[in-house]
């Protein structure tokens, strides 16, 4: 029953032939929501030389972007935007219930920059647009990890642990959506589209070895790696616009 009558206020919110008239001036305030995503899994491995063995994945990615704009005309609008992008991934792997490697990354990006929205239209209760953004902004990184190898008294423990002391982030964006007008100043969108990212991070990782894993630690390391990843992918997303118009004088 609360299924259907959450349905039927959705298609309802849908049907309304809600109207909206942009003008010069009128400013735009919202958030979206882009290609967030949870994700879990399960695997199983078989190896000749090792056997059975199993692993799971655990996984979450967020884009959360407030944004504040204005129309230079009726169909044109320009503004800023606050972008957090938050994430991780752990693995595990195990053999006969037992943990012998485990990885967990943990990110956090945090950028701002600039974006230009045309409507097709500026009247109506469905709008269509289309959006190109551009942000730059900084990232940090952690990792941590273990592995257990070896059989019989060649046993070993080997540890890491990894922390960015430097991250850059840069990312352009192209979509395509609608406005779907829920008030005289209150809109639903929904968009796909288009992303390009290009990453620069530099990574102190430390490591330990346990040999015998007997609590002891007989060899250390310390390593700086520096990455430099580009990325395209396709995005997904839904947002909340609030359009307030200039006050008449």
């Amino acid at each position: 029953m609360l299924r259907q009558l959450l349905l039927s206020a959705i298609l309802c919110m849908f049907l309304l032939p809600v109207s909206a008239q942009f003008s010069k001036g009128t400013r735009m305030i919202g958030a979206t929501i882009a290609s967030g995503f949870f994700s879990s899994g399960d695997a199983t491995h078989r190896v000749t030389d090792i056997g059975s063995t199993s692993s799971k994945l655990n996984a979450y990615e967020l884009k959360l972007s407030p944004s504040l704009g204005w129309f230079l005309s009726q169909n044109t609008a320009v503004g800023i935007s606050f972008n957090l992008n938050p994430g991780g991934e752990k693995v595990t792997f195990q053999e006969n219930g037992t943990t012998f490697q485990k990885d967990e990354t943990r990110k956090f990006t945090i950028s701002i920059g600039g974006f230009a929205r045309n409507y097709f239209k500026s009247t109506g209760s469905f709008l269509p647009f289309g959006q190109f953004g551009f942000d730059l902004g900084i990232t940090s990184q952690n990792a941590e990890g273990f592995f257990y190898g070896g059989t019989g008294g060649n046993v070993y423990r080997e540890a890491y642990s990894s922390k960015s002391s430097a991250g850059f982030a840069a990312n352009a964006t192209l979509t395509l959506g609608v406005t779907k007008m829920m008030g005289s100043q209150t809109g639903l969108d929904l968009f796909i589209g288009y992303n390009y990212s290009n990453n620069k991070i530099t990574m102190n990782t430390s490591t330990t070895r346990d040999e015998g894993n007997d609590g002891s630690i007989e060899e250390t390391g310390t390593q700086e790696t520096v990455s430099q990843l580009s990325n395209h992918r396709f995005i997904i997303g839904v947002g909340f616009q609030v359009f307030l118009s200039r006050a008449k004088k």
